[in-house]
């Protein structure tokens, strides 16, 4: 297998483009390491930038290149009651070690289509499909989770999926994710509020709350 290099990657020129359209002068970037997934592709580096901002000064020097990355909230509506629930994903995760709960997310890699890939990483985390059609975008840009460490921009999406409550438990305790890519993913069906107290990651909070805003949702809001 070919491994791809670093400044060849999709996710690199994408930063350097934005850096000098934001109008830094790029002197050297220096890689320190670089991990790759199944396909070769760069999934995520080390770098250490030499840079002059537009007002003469340095820039902080290190960046976690990660690229852009997709979080999906996907809400099972029972059919009789119209209960929401939640179908996350739980994993443990290098943080803290600890079993976490997030909504279905992944990066773009070497793609572009934001929608297509959030549809992707729903079925392959939790065995339910969705089309890239009945995805909702929140936001209309991608937001920086991390700004000052990582060059990482996040896509919001949502979709409502009504099912009858048996159908919406078929959804529970799946295992699933990718050997190759050391995930270890088991899904959870979880009530809304429930599932949201559960969720201990940023962009998992906020894209609770942007989905109930973008829904009109005020009542479950007032019980988060």
């Amino acid at each position: 297998m070919t491994k791809e290099n670093v400044f060849d990657s999709h996710k690199f020129k994408l930063w350097k483009r934005h850096l000098e359209r934001n109008g830094l002068e790029i002197h050297q970037v220096e890689h320190i390491y670089t991990r790759h997934n199944h396909k070769g592709e760069v999934l995520f580096a080390l770098l250490l930038l030499d840079a002059t901002t537009p007002e003469g000064h340095k820039i902080p020097p290190i960046c976690f290149l990660k690229g852009e990355v997709v979080c999906v909230l996907v809400c099972l509506i029972d059919q009789d009651t119209q209960q929401k629930y939640q179908l996350l994903v739980k994993q443990r995760r290098i943080c803290d070690g600890s079993l976490t709960y997030e909504h279905p997310a992944g990066m773009l890699d070497s793609e572009s289509d934001a929608a297509k890939v959030a549809a992707r990483e729903v079925w392959e985390e939790t065995g339910i499909e969705v089309s890239e059609h009945q995805l909702v975008r929140l936001l209309d840009f991608p937001a920086h989770p991390s700004s000052g460490t990582s060059d990482e921009a996040m896509y919001y999406f949502y979709c409502e999926i009504p099912l009858s409550y048996p159908q919406i438990m078929a959804y529970n305790d799946r295992n699933m994710g990718e050997a190759s890519e050391h995930e270890r993913i088991v899904t959870e069906v979880l009530p809304f509020v429930e599932g949201h107290r559960r969720i201990n990651n940023v962009n998992g909070i906020l894209l609770d709350f942007l989905y109930l805003k973008d829904v009109g949702d005020w009542e479950t809001m007032r019980l988060l």
